[in-house]
């Protein structure tokens, strides 16, 4: 481990002034404009980061149809809508399992709209190294695990980092699986926007850009447009919540292990990425040998089944470690709560007690 503090102030104790010398803090100009700049360069930098992820998110709207499928059809903004019920009714549940203080609607809205505006990131990332799927036999696979899971899960876990996570309010490990979900579930509706307005407006030439088939075969020839996109981005929904709840705990749980900061949020991210990449290639490489050894039942069928299971499966583990941290900090709770009650009744003593 390394040490916390130099030789000469451990040595020191106290006795001496070692200002730029073994420690510092800002008495002078010069450090007071050091400590100005390093903050006004992180502040420039985390707003070049919004900014930019808002143009992408511009460019997508107007370059990529969204824009123009909303005005044309409205009934698109509804099925966006719709389709982001179950992912949000597993955040609001993830937000309800936090034992301690709620967070504040500023930081959850905030970290969702950045979960929103990051996700164009992932999708020039994705689209650069589209590349690697194309290796033979193992491209696939090695796209969802290496570039979509990695990529897709840090983009989110930096809308948490950017902002919620460097606010006083963010005081427990669990807000950062709250606010995780939170970054997920923005990210989920823009992705949900992105697909619905596609295929509605575009048609399957447009669809077909777009890496979503199923099964070997695009969502259009699977289930058709409109309320089949709707029911299939529905189910994808959750799985972003879950992902990035599970990387959000994990920033929560380094924000107070600071020692260990780097291999804490990297272990969250390699969990978050691994069953990730894991649902990517489970509903695109094995379930698509499905509907030939069982032609007569639907495609849609292995998949809400698959999702079903999948979801609920790493939702049950999410939600147990979440009760972990709950049953611990009720049970420290009421100890507390006894040793109080004990020093109450306690009798005091009088003067005639030695």
């Amino acid at each position: 481990m390394p040490a916390d503090e130099d030789v000469l102030e451990e040595r020191a104790t106290g006795t001496r002034d070692l200002y730029d010398i073994a420690t510092w803090e800002p008495r002078t100009v010069l450090d007071r404009l050091a400590v100005g700049l390093y903050r006004l360069g992180t502040l420039v930098f985390r707003a070049l980061v919004v900014l930019l992820g808002l143009a992408i998110i511009v460019v997508q709207f107007v370059l990529g149809g969204i824009g123009a499928t909303f005005a044309e059809s409205p009934i698109a903004i509804a099925l966006v809508a719709f389709s982001v019920i179950p992912a949000l009714a597993l955040a609001a549940y993830i937000y309800t399992s936090d034992v301690t203080t709620g967070e504040p609607a500023e930081l959850l809205v905030g970290t969702f709209s950045l979960g929103v505006l990051l996700a164009g990131f992932a999708a020039v990332a994705n689209s650069t190294l589209s590349a690697v799927g194309a290796i033979p036999a193992v491209g696939v696979v090695l796209f969802f695990y290496l570039v979509v899971g990695p990529v897709e899960e840090s983009v989110k876990l930096l809308a948490v980092r950017i902002y919620a996570y460097r606010d006083d309010r963010f005081d427990a490990v669990v807000d950062g699986a709250v606010y995780g979900a939170a970054a997920g579930l923005g990210f989920a509706t823009i992705e949900n926007a992105l697909y619905i307005s596609r295929q509605l407006g575009m048609g399957t030439e447009s669809v077909a850009l777009v890496p979503v088939a199923i099964f070997g075969v695009s969502l259009e020839q699977v289930i058709g447009q409109g309320g089949g996109i709707t029911a299939v981005r529905a189910l994808a929904g959750p799985g972003h919540v879950i992902y990035s709840a599970f990387a959000g705990y994990y920033l929560g749980l380094a924000k107070f292990n600071r020692e260990h900061f780097g291999p804490i949020v990297l272990k969250g991210l390699l969990i978050a990425a691994f069953i990730h990449g894991t649902y990517n290639v489970t509903a695109q490489v094995a379930l698509g040998r499905l509907p030939g050894l069982f032609p007569d039942v639907p495609p849609f069928a292995f998949f809400l089944g698959f999702v079903l299971l999948y979801d609920g499966l790493f939702g049950y583990v999410l939600l147990r470690k979440l009760s972990r941290y709950r049953g611990v900090y009720r049970a420290l709770d009421t100890s507390d709560a006894d040793e109080q009650a004990a020093a109450t009744l306690s009798p005091e003593r009088t003067e005639f007690e030695e």
